[in-house]
């Protein structure tokens, strides 16, 4: 419906009507698309055994500095999990299982918003921005130290 606003007599154009199955799916196209693109690297790196020498790349911070960043390990850790060792996942990096599990609640929150015609921008506040960046930076430091070794890949 178009409307005029009074106190600068502009005309509002009307809103698009949001009714139907196509809008849903619409909505949540995107979304699925990441899924998807997930899954795939998921399927991918299930496939093929990270424990395997020659199928990734060596990290380069451990190959020139024999330090241990943050993903070191992720990506057998993502093997474990898709295989449902969710204790070896934590063994390789329990800071990547985290987050695959915080991206599997965050992408569920992203669906129902779009389904229910909410915002579907999710933004964390900065003290939680900086608590996770305080989190991995701790992480890193003490899988590097000797009585972090439980914390090797």
């Amino acid at each position: 419906m178009r409307g005029v606003n009074t106190e600068t007599r502009r005309v509002t154009p009307p809103e698009p009507a949001r009714t139907g199955a196509g809008s849903v799916l619409g909505r949540v196209a995107v979304p699925a698309g990441v899924l998807a693109a997930v899954a795939g690297a998921f399927a991918y790196v299930g496939t093929v055994d990270p424990n395997e020498p020659g199928h990734y790349p060596v990290c380069p911070l451990l190959r020139l500095t024999g330090l241990y960043c943050p993903g070191c390990g992720g990506l057998r850790a993502a093997h474990a999990f898709v295989h449902g060792d969710l204790g070896a996942a934590l063994t390789d990096n329990a800071l990547a299982v985290l987050g695959f599990v915080a991206f599997a609640v965050g992408w569920a929150v992203w669906v129902v918003r779009a389904v229910r015609g909410r915002p579907v921008r999710i933004e964390l506040p900065p003290v939680a921005l900086w608590s996770l960046g305080a989190l991995a930076l701790v992480f890193t430091v003490v899988r590097n130290l000797p009585f972090g070794g439980w914390l090797h890949p």
